[in-house]
């Protein structure tokens, strides 16, 4: 029987038109139960690929046949093994090309919308890490918001658009996943911009991102305006588009909100959080579109596949705007944490420009799920 290798691309469209897969995940119980690939259609059989070395026969009616079956491993090697021996069984299967190292990587670009004068707005969405990135494009110029570390994705999408990077941003320093905004600046020339609240050890030349900024993209004045909006780090900054969009960074998530201790200052910072979410951000239009730089669930996805929704909707639904008691406040954003994020503290420093991981130490630094929210 036939045996197909799947890009991690193929599993996107199927995660975003919401499509039917099984996935016999043969990574140990704890790495499957910590990460896996998430879809609203997707079943899930996890057997050790250790359990399965004496045969398969035991798995064979647990597996459907009148579905896709996917197998999939952490690096490839052992989900082709499986998959060889499901297609000696007779079946039809397929495995992860790059196993689950090549879904942390892969980035998905989808339109969000129109902006006033021809301009657009796309989201890179990282399925595999919940990152999410973006690109702004207003005539011939475009700007970069949060960009993963995989530089090409955006110049190749830019070359694509007929369009040069003028702008990169970061909302502030990343803890979860290392910054590609620096590099895609050199490639192109743009200017980097950064909180000096958040770079005060940070080893490179940067401009500041600071409260009231306005850049231009473009000729058809689509205005990226700065909203200092501390809380997750002390330099945290929004970013109003278009007069319609607010790109929240890591401070207000569509089912959660940001964690405030990720540079162990969680007591100090709470309260800067809170006086973004429930003073600054309410001072804002409810027609807002929030677009986070991370999704958790894979619920927070749209039909579309992109993750966005109203900021009034987010006041009325998101339970961390609506915890009126500070106390009460304090004690869930500070004594409620998920666990850190794998390598957080490396990843830091990586963003600050102290130490440069080859690229495969950089795979492993970033291996594992998203946890910058407090749900």
């Amino acid at each position: 029987m036939t045996i197909e290798k799947w890009p991690a691309s193929k599993i996107a469209r199927k995660v975003i038109e919401n499509q039917k897969l099984f996935i016999l995940d043969v990574r140990n119980h704890d790495a499957f139960e910590d990460w896996k690939i998430e879809g609203h259609q997707f079943e899930y059989l996890n057997i050790p690929y250790f359990e399965l070395l004496d045969g398969i026969e035991e798995i064979l009616p647990k597996i459907p046949t009148d579905q896709d079956v996917l197998v999939v491993c952490a690096k490839e090697g052992s989900s082709k093994m499986v998959a060889e021996m499901l297609s000696d069984a007779g079946r039809d299967v397929a495995y992860l090309e790059g196993g689950m190292k090549s879904w942390s990587m892969h980035l998905e670009p989808i339109k969000v919308g129109d902006l006033t004068d021809g301009g657009e707005i796309y989201q890179f969405v990282r399925l595999g890490k919940g990152c999410l990135s973006y690109m702004v494009i207003s005539g011939d110029e475009a700007a970069v918001i949060d960009a993963v570390r995989f530089k090409d994705v955006f110049l190749e999408f830019a070359k694509e658009k007929n369009v040069t990077i003028k702008h990169v941003f970061d909302t502030h320093l990343h803890a979860d996943h290392i910054s590609g905004g620096r590099q895609i600046a050199a490639a192109t020339g743009a200017s980097y911009y950064l909180s000096p609240k958040d770079a005060e050890e940070a080893v490179f030349e940067y401009t500041a991102l600071e409260d009231g900024l306005t850049v231009q993209v473009g000729t058809s004045k689509i205005e990226v305006g700065a909203l200092y909006s501390p809380g997750h780090t002390i330099g945290s900054t929004s970013f109003v588009i278009d007069n319609k969009y607010l790109l929240t960074g890591d401070i207000l998530f569509i089912d959660s909100i940001g964690r405030p201790d990720l540079a162990g200052l969680a007591e100090d910072w709470v309260g800067d959080l809170r006086e973004t979410l429930y003073r600054r951000y309410r001072e804002l239009a409810e027609d807002l579109i929030v677009l986070p730089a991370h999704f958790m669930i894979i619920d927070e996805l749209n039909e579309d596949g992109t993750v966005a929704k109203r900021l009034g909707d987010l006041f009325a639904e998101n339970h961390g705007l609506n915890i009126k008691d500070e106390a009460e406040f304090r004690s869930v954003v500070t004594e409620n944490l998920p666990p850190q994020p794998n390598a957080y503290q490396q990843i830091r420093q990586v963003n600050m420009g102290k130490i440069t991981p080859d690229q495969d130490e950089q795979t492993e630094m970033e291996i594992g799920p998203n946890r910058c929210a407090v749900r």
